[in-house]
């Protein structure tokens, strides 16, 4: 590929035009200053970038040879040796972090989040601009009833029931003294206050504003745990006309936060890719990101929202978001990329990269005083995925403050989210938070990713229990409570988000009502939802449950999750499966494995809706592939199953997701011939090679496999 040389950096020529031409005018920033600063990074950090994954490879090596040694060993031992290599750190003093300049989303606003791949556009748009949602369509289009919805048009039937639902979720957040808003004929705004037929609501200051002549408002803004309901009324809307109050449609506020993704729902594997996504951030940077898409066989161009505009309940002009506060996620700390070399030829750190490059995209937000806005306190939000203990972390910290030197940023603009979602990290939790006490600004778990982690790093303990069993066993609780126990304990509260992980099954609506609402019970003030429907729904959860009140009890409380039970590793007790059992579950394993893989090699879909064994749509991203991958490398060291089985599986589920995916066009089957199929051979190569994987991951194999698709070979 053509490059050009910049400092001693070698760049792929398309990247160096697209930064140069694309991303700095505008910024203040003048091209060679930037070049050189992003050379001196490399420079300077690479070489510790490099020392600290050999590092993570001596510790996984150590731990091998201890479980090997020491088969069923007692947790206290293996805590004692954890320490004695240095995995297991002392737990220094109290201390709280000193994040400053966060917005209101992410420290004063419980609420759902969505995460989404940056490489796609629509997508980009659609979760940045759900931040309100329309109850009605929520409830009439997904199962959240209790049924799916009808075909054809709108069923009034099924109509009269998302009105009265949405009027007892009314009754709920917004009483009324003496009525219910089922039985309401007039909405009014009088002397500041918010009648309704007369009668105010039990608390009146729920009311925030309104829109339109206040005797008979266009719409009433209402205010319950800090989200936000906007009741629409419209006498000529199909559903407002035959409305007792008018009432057209319920809107709330729903995704409060949302992360761009640059990982693991993506598929960049070079500077073509990289680009893709770097565009769609500055797009969403500048605000004038675009997309265009067919419904009702018309073309709508989709663009980000504008803010909201009401008057407060005395007159005043009031303006709320209408847009997601976007997080950024960049890479973490493994891959190289192609898209830039060293002096010597050698790839940099992709994280490196990410590092330099979206933050320099996100100056232009931060130049802005008016319009589409994404910060208004001047703060860049950025995602850390894949950190392994405190002394990762606090290299990110000295990452992003090269970065700031080199851009002219004052330090510390860059706020920090850590993903809880390796053992390392997570058992040396508060020391990670200590490492960056300045920036972190959030702090989530990741079952899925934080279980294919445990299985790499105990993968010599002995077989892994199945993967449901896996999620019910101690350490999981008290890996979801020890987050929120430690974020708490280092002032997090009021000053960053604590979150919990995704809902994988789109369209599960109803479960997701009666299942989600564990997270806000259990002080996570930010919770990962898969659509904007999703996070709409989820929404109702915070309006039941204030997450702040939850926190302060907890706080008080004094609960205090330990590390002991973290340990103790979630292999199986009794062995006692039959051959159609552990088929089953190998099964299950490569039907995931094999319809999210397929789709990333040969068309570069780093985030799809994959059917099951049981056809069962489910979100699989790296984290899913990981955990399933992970799973069967497990069984097949402590021979649970043979390689002949697992082969066997992996070829009749092929042919199953082949059937599946008949209806895309752009698809390549597995079958009959699985020799031509680089998706299927990298789909094997993740299970039979599992346990060579730095730390499971799944990166390595994928990336090459697509660069050589990529390639025509």
């Amino acid at each position: 590929m053509a490059r050009i040389s910049r400092h001693d950096l070698q760049v792929d020529a398309a990247l160096d035009r697209f930064i140069t031409e694309e991303v700095i005018p505008g910024t203040g920033v003048a091209p060679d200053h930037f070049w050189r600063g992003f050379s001196d990074l490399v420079r300077d950090l690479a070489p510790e970038n490099h020392a600290l994954l050999a590092k993570r490879d001596d510790l996984q090596h150590r731990i091998d040879s201890w479980h090997k040694a020491h088969q069923g060993a007692s947790i206290q031992s293996q805590k004692a040796f954890l320490e004695d290599i240095g995995y297991l750190l002392p737990e220094g003093g109290a201390f709280a972090i000193e994040t400053k300049n966060v917005d209101a989303e992410i420290a004063q606003v419980a609420g759902p989040q969505l995460v989404v791949p940056v490489t796609n556009a629509r997508y980009a748009l659609n979760a940045a601009n759900a931040r309100w949602g329309s109850l009605y369509d929520c409830l009439y289009g997904t199962d959240a009833m209790g049924s799916p919805p009808p075909a054809g048009p709108y069923e009034r039937g099924r109509g009269a029931r998302v009105i009265a639902r949405t009027r007892v979720f009314l009754d709920e957040a917004f009483p009324i003294d003496g009525a219910s808003h089922a039985d309401v004929r007039r909405y009014q705004i009088k002397d500041g206050k918010l009648l309704v037929d007369d009668m105010p609501l039990l608390q009146p200051e729920k009311l925030a504003g309104y829109r339109g002549n206040p005797r008979a408002p266009d719409s009433i803004l209402l205010c319950n745990n800090g989200l936000h309901v906007e009741l629409v009324f419209d006498r000529a809307h199909f559903i407002g006309s035959r409305d007792q109050a008018l009432l057209a449609d319920v809107v709330i506020e729903s995704a409060v936060s949302a992360i761009m993704d640059c990982e693991d729902s993506v598929a960049c594997v070079d500077a073509e890719d990289k680009i893709t996504a770097y565009r769609n951030w500055l797009g969403l940077m500048k605000g004038n990101l675009t997309a265009e898409l067919e419904k009702g066989g018309k073309t709508i161009l989709r663009r980000l929202n504008d803010d909201r505009t009401f008057l407060s309940p005395s007159g005043e002009p009031l303006q709320l978001k209408g847009r997601a506060l976007l997080w950024i996620r960049n890479v973490g700390h493994l891959m190289t990329t192609p898209a830039i070399c060293d002096a010597s030829g050698k790839e940099i750190p992709e994280g490196l990269m990410d590092a330099m490059v979206t933050v320099l995209i996100a100056m232009h937000d931060l130049r802005k005083t008016e319009g589409i806005r994404n910060s208004r306190l001047g703060s860049v939000y950025v995602v850390k995925p894949k950190m392994h203990g405190p002394e990762e972390v606090a290299f990110t910290d000295r990452i992003f403050t090269r970065v700031e030197s080199a851009l002219g940023l004052p330090q510390h603009t860059v706020k920090l989210g850590v993903m809880d979602e390796e053992r390392r990290t997570t058992v040396n939790l508060k020391e990670c938070i200590r490492a960056a006490r300045h920036r972190v600004a959030f702090i989530n778990t990741g079952f899925l990713d934080r279980t294919g982690d445990e299985i790499h790093t105990s993968m010599e303990a002995g077989p892994f229990s199945r993967k449901d069993f896996i999620k019910r066993k101690s350490w999981i609780t008290a890996y979801e409570n020890l987050n929120v126990d430690i974020g708490l304990e280092c002032g997090l509260r009021g000053k960053a988000q604590i979150g919990k992980g995704m809902w994988a099954a789109p369209d599960m609506m109803a479960a997701m009502l009666e299942q989600k609402i564990d997270h806000p019970k259990s002080g996570a003030n930010c919770a990962w939802v898969p659509s904007p429907t999703a996070a709409t729904l989820h929404a109702l959860h915070y309006h039941r449950i204030n997450v702040f009140a939850v926190q302060e009890r907890l706080a008080q409380g004094g609960r205090r999750a330990h590390v002991e039970a973290l340990l103790d590793i979630p292999v199986a007790a009794f062995r006692m499966w039959n051959e159609a059992q552990i088929i089953r579950e190998i099964e299950n394993n490569a039907q995931g494995i094999l319809g999210y893989v397929v789709r990333w090699i040969d068309q570069g879909i780093g985030c799809s809706k994959v059917p099951d064994i049981n056809n069962v749509g489910l979100m699989e991203d790296r984290a899913t592939l990981r955990i399933s991958s992970q799973h069967i490398a497990n069984w097949l060291h402590h021979g649970i199953c043979t390689p002949s089985q697992v082969m066997d599986v992996m070829k009749r589920m092929a042919v199953i997701v082949d059937g599946q995916n008949t209806g895309d066009p752009n698809y390549r089957p597995m079958s009959p011939d699985y020799t031509l199929s680089t998706a299927f051979q990298t789909a094997c190569d993740l299970v039979f090679k599992g346990r060579e994987q730095p730390n499971g991951y799944t990166e390595p194999l994928l990336h090459a496999a697509r660069l050589k698709v990529k390639a025509g070979n």
